[in-house]
């Protein structure tokens, strides 16, 4: 299979810092896939520079079948290509039902006159709550997003993310601040999420990464380390003594 996205030799500075240090690795098209790695080792910057927030230095990011340069692209245009990203602290319209954060987040037109014409249909009320119940918010579409527990944020989070289509989720921490049973819940819906798109989850908790079971990418001063299942990557020597410890 031929990767979705590709990074070739990727290095970015920053005052003479280099963040990201001829970073290669690729992402095939529905594949779920941890990166962790020491504070500093590059894991933001690389999602800043395939989602377009931070231009690399050197190096190439192509991304499909058409090896399309994100390089060229405004942050606006690589989100249309269908790469989503959430953030560590979930951000959404806590005034708004859940329903509505949902109808919002829908792949639509997005043009002035598009939006001003727009009527909800029956597809439209249909694709909410399959992603209600995708992401477990099914009884909770009436609730104003800002009554929801922390872990049911996250969750409406991704499902907003999921309501685009995006065929590469970046997801960044999403375990942080989750009770045992909100952990269980995020486990299996990024899994699920993964078996038609790739998904890529940025996280510190080798238990979380451990239930996702997924093939893991260790960062170090901006490359990879070390790479391949959670049990591979924590008995590497290089990986024990700069992440792990003794």
């Amino acid at each position: 299979m031929s990767a979705l996205l590709e990074v070739a030799a990727v290095s970015v500075s920053f005052d003479g810092f280099k963040a990201i240090n001829n970073l290669s690795f690729e992402i095939s098209g529905a594949e779920l896939r941890a990166i962790i790695g020491p504070n500093g080792a590059g894991k933001t910057t690389f999602m800043d520079i395939v989602t377009g927030k931070t231009r690399p230095d050197t190096g190439a990011v192509t991304w499909g079948e058409d090896n399309v340069s994100l390089l060229r692209l405004s942050e606006a245009q690589i989100a249309r290509l269908g790469i989503g990203r959430k953030f560590q602290r979930p951000t959404v319209f806590e005034d708004q039902s859940v329903f509505d954060n949902l109808l919002m987040a829908l792949k639509k037109p997005r043009s002035p006159f598009a939006a001003i014409f727009y009527r909800r249909d029956e597809p439209d009320t249909e694709r909410i709550h399959a992603l209600a119940a995708e992401i477990g918010l099914t009884d909770q579409l009436t609730r104003k997003s800002g009554e929801l527990s922390h872990g049911q944020k996250q969750w409406l989070e991704i499902g907003m993310l999921l309501a685009q289509d995006p065929k590469l989720l970046l997801v960044d921490e999403p375990a942080a601040g989750m009770t045992v049973a909100e952990r269980a819940h995020t486990t299996k819906l990024l899994r699920e999420a993964a078996k038609t798109r790739a998904v890529v989850v940025v996280e510190h908790d080798m238990e979380f990464v451990r239930q996702l079971g997924c093939k893991v990418t260790v960062l170090h001063e901006g490359s990879v380390l070390a790479e391949g299942s959670l049990d591979h990557v924590t008995s590497d020597e290089r990986v024990i003594e700069v992440y792990l410890g003794r």
